[in-house]
């Protein structure tokens, strides 16, 4: 245990020390990331494929505010879905814009939200998010979230369906429209998802502020709970078609993802809480402090031993 509380002074040093290089490298990783999975999901614009246009894009968006990895990555999609069928691009561009009027009205500091929802949920393992923002968010990171959720799901209806579309003439470009809202707009399980993970944000966040001992913890196992129930009855309800034996492995291993997550972000030594009791005119005042748990890294000394040259030979 001394070992890892070390190994995470170490790494916390380290990334003081070199947050503004740590900063360029985690945004050209996330935007390269973003953009190679967008393209290898849709792909339909060949000049979009193209390496040296997706590494630029990345290394702009290294440079750039994070929110604009966001911004390229629906450039992407939209430019593929232009090149699929421009009703598709048209359609998926008017969900963008309300989705984005939502994201930067209630919660434009989560980025990491938006765009790992997409990685995680083609890892088969989305349950990450969920229990991640109601940790380290607030209960309005379930917006992002859910626009997270939504893109994986454009991206995934139009992988899986890019053969339906593309017809010409009015009466077929209007079934089309209808089609593709009627397969993103109403999918059952994209919404039980939405719902799911909503939920499981808003009571991991409420139970983690509490002051109880092991407060993370027991977010993190509620939360996990939480989650499999919700995404059970919305799969009943809505007659979705949803893997629970899926749902709860994945959930059990983002469980334990988060309890890495709770260990470099929350550490805290229980075994050392002062409850402090005082009063003023107006209050009594309760207060318990509970210390981190910190271990001093030893500090590396190095000798310089200079040997005496012979003056006389």
């Amino acid at each position: 245990m001394t070992s890892l509380l070390e190994l995470k002074q170490y790494i916390k040093k380290f990334y003081i020390k070199n947050e503004t290089y740590i900063t360029y490298i985690w945004k050209f990783l996330l935007a390269l990331v973003s953009i190679l999975m967008i393209n290898g999901k849709l792909g339909y614009m060949n000049s979009l494929n193209n390496f040296a246009i997706v590494m630029m894009a990345a290394l702009l968006c290294a440079i750039l505010p994070a929110n604009f990895i966001v911004f390229i990555s629906a450039v992407f999609i939209l430019g593929h879905l232009y090149a699929l069928a421009p009703e598709c691009a048209m359609i998926v561009a008017i969900i963008f814009v309300l989705m984005f009027l939502l994201y930067f009205r209630f919660s434009p500091k989560d980025t990491l939200a938006v765009l790992l929802t997409p990685v995680f949920y083609f890892l088969h393992i989305p349950f990450v998010m969920p229990l991640a923002m109601g940790l380290l968010g607030t209960p309005a990171s379930a917006v992002s979230v859910a626009f997270g959720v939504v893109i994986s799901f454009v991206i995934s209806y139009f992988s899986s369906n890019a053969a339906t579309f593309g017809s010409d003439g009015v009466v077929e470009a209007a079934n089309e429209f209808h089609t593709i809202l009627a397969g993103i707009i109403g999918n059952k399980t994209m919404i039980v998802m939405i719902v799911a993970f909503a939920i499981t944000v808003v009571i991991v966040y409420m139970i983690r502020r509490s002051s109880a001992d092991n407060s993370w913890k027991i977010a993190i196992a509620c939360g996990a709970i939480s989650l499999i129930i919700c995404i059970l009855i919305g799969s009943l309800v809505c007659d979705a078609e949803i893997s629970i034996i899926g749902v709860i492995f994945g959930t059990i291993i983002s469980a334990l993802l988060m309890l890495v997550v709770e260990f470099f972000s929350f550490s805290l030594d229980y075994s050392r809480t002062e409850k402090v009791q005082f009063e003023d005119d107006e209050y009594y005042y309760y207060v318990k402090a509970v210390p981190k748990v910190t271990v001093s890294t030893p500090e590396r000394k190095v000798k310089k031993i200079n040997r005496a040259r012979e003056q006389h030979r």
